[in-house]
């Protein structure tokens, strides 16, 4: 994490030189045109200095505060719930006696505690949170590694039956066939069971949606509703087992035999000669033809 702040300072102090003096020039600039016809030009570029000046040190003092201000931005949820209670406790302990204080902070803490549903919900999404923070510690790891790379902007968390699913924007450094390879990894770091990853948007390769998973919702026993539609008078029916062969030899199936002609055409059947050599006459008759030879 040195080397990573150390190198996000250096960047963001060379970002502040160059927006602070592209927006003095800029703006200066501008202003010196559009004053131009009203005043003298020399005192117009004087009016464009006193407000491009100005405007450039804003941008300076944005620019070089931009990792604190993403470090804010990161904990607004955490340091908002925290103000919050705060100042809830504060008002509730300025303006009522110290039993009626006790008795609403034991409402307010026991009731969520005491009813699964709310228990539940509370888990989720404090697992929302602790997940986002674990996969940034993921994505800094990572980014040391390869040396090189921007932590990415992790957006928001909700909780899925079977643990929690993050949306991610990706910055220059990491993809999606990086964290592919690592994704027992960010199990690991999560504290879930396994995590699966994909894109968010056909568009953008940036934008990806992490799925992680803690628990199994499908154990439980679910019972058929075909059981209530049968009547229960209906009469059982008798069904002879059939038998079920233990062994099978060729010679035992019952099957006919099939013979297959050795040329494409029939072997033609030569008629008897007679005695003196002879062809016997055709009879009036045409013989049926043999089958057989066809199948």
């Amino acid at each position: 994490m040195t080397v990573i702040e150390a190198k996000v300072h250096r960047s963001s102090a060379r970002n502040a030189r160059l927006a602070f003096i592209l927006t003095a020039v800029i703006v200066g600039l501008l202003a010196a045109v559009v004053a131009a016809s009203y005043i003298h030009p020399i005192l117009a570029l004087f009016l464009g200095a006193l407000i491009g000046v100005p405007l450039g040190a804003a941008v300076w003092v944005l620019v070089r505060i931009w990792p604190v201000l993403r470090l804010l931005w990161w904990w607004t949820p955490e340091i908002g719930i925290t103000t919050l209670l705060g100042a809830g406790w504060v008002q509730l302990a300025n303006y009522t006696p110290m039993p009626v204080t006790f008795a609403v902070v034991a409402l307010v803490v026991g009731v969520p505690a005491a009813l699964p549903a709310c228990r539940r919900a509370l888990v989720a999404w404090t697992w929302c949170f602790v997940v986002r923070h674990r996969l940034r510690v993921c994505f800094a790891q990572f980014i040391i590694a390869n040396q090189s790379g921007s932590l990415p902007l992790i957006l928001w968390a909700k909780p899925t039956p079977v643990g929690e699913r993050v949306w991610v924007y990706l910055r220059p450094g990491l993809s999606l066939a990086d964290l592919e390879g690592r994704l027992d990894r960010i199990a690991v770091a999560c504290h879930a069971s396994t995590a699966l990853i994909e894109r968010a948007s056909d568009g953008n390769a940036a934008y990806l949606r992490f799925d992680l998973k803690r628990r199994e919702v499908l154990t439980a026993t679910v019972g058929s509703p075909l059981v209530d539609v049968i009547d229960p008078a209906t009469p059982a029916t008798d069904r002879p087992a059939p038998a079920v062969p233990t062994a099978l030899d060729l010679p035992d199936v019952d099957v006919p035999t099939i013979t297959l002609p050795t040329q494409g055409k029939p072997a033609q059947k030569k008629p008897p000669a007679t005695a003196n050599g002879s062809k016997p006459a055709a009879s009036s008759s045409t013989p049926e033809d043999d089958i057989s030879d066809w199948i």
